[in-house]
């Protein structure tokens, strides 16, 4: 398979050497929803005179099915690990050569690699978390496990009050690691121990969405709600009780990056951005804002200290055992999930 390599043009070396060249033209980003914030978008387009315009998608799935489908109208796109990885063997991301680029010494290890892009040829770090769920302490008087059984097999009181992602991907992970199933299983029996996870579940579920998770708990239109944790953080501004659970079964972690999908029409734009997004006072501004940790050294010392001291960011040592990181699933597994996630959502 061949992939397309593009060589920067002087002034775009410029503006990656020095930073304070002025470019121009239009950068078209792609990216999840109520995940950059705006403020850095503006600072952005004002040191550098490069017009941004944004378009979201709820998951990774979307963002894949966009570029299969022939769009290569996006300079950058954000994804997550095993994303990258798709999008990397089928053809639809650029080469670039990160490692390359003035400011990539700031990247601190081990984000200076990563498992489907080990010499950063096609990405570049963005932000990292992981993947459980919130509930508002406030709003029961039980004593809550910290397992994902609280999640799947709910109290009586949590019915139709739970908010779930709508994200095959997440759900099928979470409830394999609840059902003691690997989550990349091509065995149909198994598939079927998640799908009876979910299942259980659905009538205590008000409503699968991966966007507006924390307005949904800040409106306490639900009490429970599978999140991110830096969703989970800002959803604490809101509900200083909301508990964000570090299951016992083990909870994903994942990572996203930046990655200049094929055709992407603005290409030295888009390197100039992703260079810009290494420097550590940004890099911080985006941590703040999304509530989740950068890969950026320097960075801390933007940072809002809400950050270090809530455990949904900063989480305790004693949980990095749970940790469970991302992993790009046979096309055989891949096929089997979605045919979960097909039967749950009919």
């Amino acid at each position: 398979m061949k992939f397309r390599s593009v060589i920067l043009g002087a002034s775009a070396l410029a503006v990656l050497s020095v930073g304070s060249a002025k470019a121009d033209g239009e950068l078209f980003f792609y990216n999840w929803s109520n995940y950059f914030p705006p403020e850095l978008m503006e600072k952005f387009e004002k040191e550098t005179g490069i017009k941004v315009t944004l378009d979201v998608y709820d998951s990774n799935e979307t963002l894949l099915a966009k570029l299969q489908a022939g769009a290569s109208g996006y300079d950058v796109a954000v994804a997550s690990d095993y994303m990258v990885d798709v999008m990397i063997k089928e053809g639809l991301a650029t080469e670039i050569d990160a490692k390359d680029f003035a400011n990539f010494k700031n990247v601190a290890k081990p984000h200076d690699t990563m498992k489907y892009d080990p010499d950063r040829k096609y990405s570049v770090t963005y932000l990292w978390g992981t993947t459980g769920f919130t509930y508002d302490a406030s709003a029961t008087d039980a004593k809550m496990e910290r397992s994902w059984k609280e999640f799947f097999e709910p109290r009586e009181e949590f019915r139709g009050k739970i908010g779930a992602l709508n994200d095959e991907v997440e759900m099928f992970n979470a409830a394999s690691y609840y059902a003691g199933v690997e989550k990349c299983t091509e065995d149909p029996a198994e598939a079927q121990k998640v799908l009876d996870v979910l299942l259980k579940q659905k009538p205590y579920i008000a409503v699968y969405s991966s966007e507006g998770t924390i307005d949904r708990m800040s409106a306490r239109e639900v009490t429970m709600h599978m999140q991110w944790n830096g969703a989970a953080h800002r959803t604490k501004e809101s509900i200083p009780d909301a508990v964000f659970v570090y299951p016992k079964e083990g909870l994903t972690y994942w990572a996203d990056h930046f990655v200049v999908p094929t055709g992407a029409p603005n290409m030295e734009n888009a390197k100039i951005f992703l260079n810009w997004m290494m420097e550590p006072e940004n890099a911080a501004e985006a941590s703040n804002y999304a509530g989740y940790m950068n890969s950026i050294k320097g960075s801390g010392e933007f940072m809002d200290p809400s950050m270090n001291s809530d455990p949904a960011v900063n989480m305790p040592e004693e949980y990095a055992d749970l940790l469970i990181p991302g992993q790009n699933c046979s096309v055989k597994a891949r096929d089997l999930r979605n045919r979960v996630w097909t039967k749950l959502k009919s």
